[in-house]
């Protein structure tokens, strides 16, 4: 029982308060609580910023890898390509990727978007991948 409470049933008790005076005081203080408590909540819910973005694979004949990527460097990776010499740009546009498309791509809006990123699979052979951020 919280201090506030004891306090109120104790003028209670003492007659300093009435019953309706004490049942009055009492709602406010859970009222208080209440929020009190959905803020601490919500508070805890509010994500962070992811850190690291998290690659593992368990294969079934016990090959592991557990890749750990910082954020910062896909940042910087985001900027580089803009840098990237103009054939080296072109044949990798070749094979059906376009890295000019990332000079424009808001590097934070990527790794708010990242924050969510979530890929669980399990093959049929045994085989599982989980990538995710932290």
């Amino acid at each position: 029982m919280s201090d506030s409470r004891m306090k109120i049933l104790e003028m209670l008790s003492e007659g300093k308060i009435t019953a309706d005076e004490a049942s009055s005081l009492l709602e406010k203080v859970s009222a208080t609580e209440n929020t009190a408590t959905e803020s601490e909540e919500k508070n805890e819910s509010v994500h962070t910023s992811p850190r690291y973005l998290r690659l593992v694979v368990d294969s079934s004949d016990g090959d592991k890898v557990n890749i750990k990527v910082p954020m910062s460097l896909i940042k910087t990776g985001i900027k580089l390509s803009a840098l990237m010499p103009t054939d080296a740009a072109d044949a990798i546009k070749d094979q059906g990727i376009d890295l000019a498309m990332l000079k424009d791509l808001p590097a934070d809006e990527l790794i708010q978007a990242l924050r969510e990123l979530e890929v669980n699979v399990d093959s049929a052979d045994g085989d599982t991948v989980r990538i995710f951020t932290e």
